[in-house]
């Protein structure tokens, strides 16, 4: 990986032969298609959550582990697989977690018991913790410098692809042949990833290593700790309510499963658009895209108990729901990047830990609620902590804060 505290090296960084611009792109793509794997294989189970639910008779909190688990995981293993494996090719730790991923998924498909399934989700948590903070930031070493910026948005694409191709797509194979057969699928695709990893993926010798005094540094740092909080609030609002959108597409709504896939391809397709949109204005206006971002993010799930009922009022509120969430990821990554310009792995380590471990207290928390209340409930307490990451957002101006420069 890039050094944590220089300046980025590019694809003709010195000591390694120069690679043509055609393999640099396929190995952005493999990059894209890995992660693309990697967050269809973490949300699958939001399509599924019932499903899987009544076949292990457990409830729908309990059966929001399958969301916790990862999140946990994933939050450990960023900076202590980072660390560990500073020195070693990052080509190989793609490659490495690439294939614990396809087991991960198999061993989900063949699960006799859902504590099975639980190790198969700690397996994907470490695979999302170790792929993320390496892959994230890759771009500036596959592409040169003047295509480092459309590399890194193919790359980031594969959120939102994940949700308007990967979870409708499961949701589907899952009530056509059964969930097992969603995971089976998820296991094949993630080794043709693995395979073309291994085609076109050029050696990645690591760079300076990233050391625990780079992160605690950071940590040390008023836009670190503001890009911490908005994080916090932003995805702790989204996963506490998203994980539980079908049991309330289905109780509240009256939604069909058949339906519920369509509604979840619908907010994917949105999230596909937010995820550019947000990415082309966070650079330029990033208070400004977060605020509205999570702003419409509580706009939508403080009105989903109140016009939900209606299946054309549910699906628009979803559109609205996606397109918001789209630029959630791009928005976090950048004040992170902007926190530490001269360290882009121990941001990228700091968002992924962050980002993780708040989806894992998300569905948590949002399975206590709902186990206790109704998803209308969560939905409505989600809308409200949404609400603060808008007036963190704000304080952030207010406070005149400004991100250092890039030395």
């Amino acid at each position: 990986m890039p050094s944590t505290n220089t300046t980025a090296r590019h694809s003709g960084e010195a000591g390694l032969p120069a690679r043509s611009p055609l393999i640099g792109w396929l190995a952005v793509s493999a990059v894209m298609l890995g992660i693309f794997s990697i967050v269809t294989t973490e949300i699958l189970p939001i399509g599924l959550l019932t499903t899987i639910g009544s076949d292990f008779a457990v409830s729908d909190g309990m059966a929001g582990l399958m969301l916790t688990m990862p999140g946990l995981l994933a939050a450990i293993s960023a900076p202590v697989v980072t660390v560990a494996t500073a020195h070693v090719d990052r080509r190989l730790m793609l490659c490495a977690f690439t294939f614990l991923l396809a087991v991960a998924n198999f061993l989900a498909a063949a699960a006799p018991d859902y504590w099975l399934v639980l190790v198969s989700r700690v397996i994907v948590g470490v695979v999302i913790g170790g792929f993320w903070s390496i892959g994230a930031g890759l771009a500036e070493r596959l592409v040169p410098a003047a295509s480092v910026g459309r590399a890194t948005s193919v790359i980031f694409a594969a959120v939102p692809l994940g949700s308007v191709l990967g979870v409708p797509a499961g949701t589907f194979i899952g009530d056509l042949a059964g969930w097992r057969t969603a995971f089976t699928v998820m296991g094949v695709l993630t080794v043709g990833v693995l395979a073309l990893l291994l085609l076109v993926m050029p050696p990645l010798p690591p760079g300076r290593t990233t050391r625990p005094s780079v992160l605690r540094s950071m940590l040390g740092g008023v836009n670190t700790r503001f890009a911490l909080l908005l994080t916090f609030l932003a995805v702790l609002a989204h996963f506490g309510t998203y994980t539980y959108v079908t049991p309330f597409l289905e109780q509240v709504t009256g939604t069909s499963p058949h339906l519920v896939t369509v509604s979840l391809l619908v907010y994917g397709a949105a999230g596909i658009a937010g995820n550019f949109l947000g990415g082309a204005a966070v650079t330029r206006h990033p208070r400004a895209t977060f605020a509205l971002a999570v702003g419409l993010i509580a706009t939508v799930t403080l009105l989903l108990p109140l016009l939900g009922h209606r299946q054309v009022a549910a699906v628009a509120l979803l559109a609205v729901w996606g397109l918001a969430y789209g630029a959630v990821p791009v928005s976090s990554q950048t004040w992170f990047t902007k926190a530490a310009p001269d360290a882009p792995e121990a941001a990228s380590v700091l968002f992924t830990a962050s980002f993780q471990l708040t989806i894992a207290l998300g569905a948590v928390a949002g399975g206590a609620v709902v186990d206790r209340t109704s998803p209308s409930t969560v939905m409505t307490l989600g809308g409200l902590v949404a609400v603060l990451a808008v007036v963190a957002a704000r304080a952030h101006s207010t406070r005149h804060l400004t991100w250092p420069d890039r030395t």
